[in-house]
């Protein structure tokens, strides 16, 4: 239990006695709006409920009944709300040396049980180029990974890659058409400078192109037909073309630290899949209809689900229902998570009623997301409106190359680029999870990078200059230390740290990131506010060395914090 966890329970405690009875939990404990009124509150609305009196008054009588102790020096009320004051020495002592200790395990804790939860993201088609919408999947998927494994799950993260579909028919279907001059000369392999990219180009090529031709719809099914029977000229094609693609998607993953357990294909559960479909009809979860095969969830109201088409090719379901057989069967799980946007929400509830109506009562969570767009709109793959991750990649790189170079035109060429590609990943991610996952976000390339504001980097700034400062001030750790700290500004930041293990657990409840984005900000903001305001190194020895670990422990938290964002650290900047 953390230390302001255990002031929570200890109060809870001293109220549950004067009150005869366990009505207090710890759970109940807010914060106040002002940090004039105190540190930690009590909302007295559903205990006066109880008690059968008014807030206000509950909270008058209570002020007198319980007794403060050691670390609770005061006791307040302001309206319905109970209101206490911690004993600063207290305060800092207990959350700089939990700090101090625990390091990197700092905010982890054992809600989750060691519940074995696999969480599916990256589900990337193959045959496309990635764009900066992929990399919202990709990076919320990470984080909640991250942020669960935090909370003591046993997380099972892994990625499924579409490598089967219309899509790829369609970018074969006019990659080698003949009628096709640029990619015929283009086709041979060595001439293809990166594979991934060319396949991407010709199927938005291939999606305008088919829109002006007549026969496009029945060569693309046709082409797809031919792939789905795993022999002739078509398929080899396509085994050789989605090693391309597999290929650029392991280099995305490590250029970003993403790191999957395993990766299931499409592919791979066709045929089972297939299989499933007949016994799923002879158990009566699946019909056909019209030479089609579908799940009547209209009672359900969840509509009807195409699961084969009436020509026989596979739709999404196909495969998903071999998936998740796999996935409970093979892997034991007690939860499933799909990361996937939410244009597929009503996909979801449909491919989860099927797998209820199968038997399957683990529990199942679609974690959707809203869209990426750019200053000038909206992106669409098919029209080629969009911002690749290479562009987007270059265009930061650029920018944060120059910034770099100008602060430190003497660092040699490794630190530069060490520094350039931190930075960048990091202004990647943040954008993409400091906002919640219900908006839209609008990415802008150039605030991205910015030294100030709500960015990434304004946070590994923060802890570089934490850095700075601490290595200025020498071998202060064996020096001795009683963490006495008074001042209003660093009482504030001392709270704002204790507040950490609260925050990830609320992260883990709610899978979101953007809490914890929000949180390391307003730290940093603390941070720098106090580093302004209040001499550190400069101090007299005995605030010196306590105020070293406070900002030590404040780099520390921002550390942890950041990496469950998945952005890593430098120690200049």
């Amino acid at each position: 239990m953390y230390f302001l966890e255990k002031i929570k329970k200890e109060i809870a405690d001293k109220i549950n006695i004067t009150l005869g009875d366990d009505l207090v939990q710890v759970s109940d404990f807010s914060y106040p709006m002002q940090a004039s009124y105190g540190d930690v509150s009590l909302p007295c609305f559903e205990l006066a409920k109880k008690l059968k009196k008014s807030p206000a008054t509950l909270a008058s009588e209570l002020i007198g009944q319980i007794e403060r102790g050691k670390v609770i020096s005061g006791i307040s009320a302001v309206g319905p709300y109970l209101n206490f004051a911690f004993t600063k020495s207290e305060l800092s002592k207990g959350i700089l040396k939990e700090i101090e200790k625990q390091k990197e395990s700092f905010g982890q804790n054992k809600e989750g049980k060691n519940k074995r939860v696999m969480i599916e993201y990256s589900n990337m088609n193959t045959h496309k180029e990635v764009h900066i919408g992929h990399l919202r999947n990709i990076f919320f998927g990470d984080s909640v990974n991250k942020i669960l494994a935090a909370n003591g799950y046993k997380v099972i993260p892994v990625s499924y890659i579409n490598d089967f579909g219309i899509h790829v028919a369609k970018t074969l279907w006019w990659t080698f058409n003949p009628a096709n001059k640029r990619a015929s000369e283009a086709r041979v392999e060595h001439l293809i400078e990166d594979k991934g990219d060319f396949l991407g180009t010709m199927y938005v090529e291939s999606c305008q192109q088919a829109k002006d031709d007549k026969t496009a719809d029945t060569l693309i099914k046709m082409t797809m037909r031919k792939i789905e029977t795993r022999e002739g000229e078509e398929y080899a094609l396509w085994q050789k073309t989605r090693e391309w693609s597999i290929e650029g998607f392991e280099n995305l993953y490590n250029d970003l630290g993403i790191k999957f357990d395993h990766i299931f294909y499409e592919s791979e559960y066709i045929d089972q899949g297939r299989t499933m479909v007949n016994e799923l009809i002879k158990k009566g979860i699946l019909k056909e209809s019209q030479g089609a095969v579908i799940a009547d969830l209209e009672a359900e109201n969840n509509s009807v689900l195409v699961v084969l088409r009436s020509d026989g090719t596979a739709t999404y379901p196909v495969a998903d229902l071999a998936l998740a057989y796999a996935k409970f069967e093979e892997y034991k799980l007690d939860k499933s998570i799909y990361v996937i946007d939410n244009r597929q929400s009503l996909y979801m509830k449909q491919l989860f009623s099927i797998l209820k109506k199968m038997g399957y009562k683990q529990d199942m969570a679609h974690l959707s997301y809203d869209s990426v767009k750019l200053p000038s709109g909206p992106m669409s793959s098919r029209s080629g409106n969009i911002i690749t991750y290479k562009e987007l990649k270059q265009l930061l790189t650029d920018r944060t190359e120059r910034e770099i170079r100008e602060r430190h035109p003497a660092w040699e060429e490794e630190m530069i680029n060490k520094t350039v590609r931190v930075i960048v990943n990091g202004a990647m991610k943040f954008e993409m999870l400091k906002i919640g996952s219900d908006q839209v976000i609008t990415f802008d390339i150039d605030k991205a990078v910015e030294f100030s504001g709500f960015t990434g980097v304004y946070l590994q700034y923060t802890y570089a200059r934490i850095q700075s400062i601490l290595r200025k001030a020498g071998d202060w750790t064996a020096e001795k230390n009683d963490y006495e700290l008074g001042e209003e500004k660093e009482i504030q930041l001392l709270l704002k740290l204790a507040k950490y293990p609260d925050i990830v657990r609320n992260a883990g409840t709610k899978n979101d990131p953007s809490e914890l984005a929000k949180y390391l900000f307003e730290t940093g903001q603390l941070f720098n506010d106090y580093y302004h305001s209040v001499q550190i190194l400069k101090s007299e020895p005995e605030k010196r060395i306590a105020r070293l670990s406070l900002i030590s422990a404040t780099a520390e938290v921002l550390k942890i914090g950041l990496g469950l964002l998945g952005m890593e650290v430098v120690e200049e900047m």
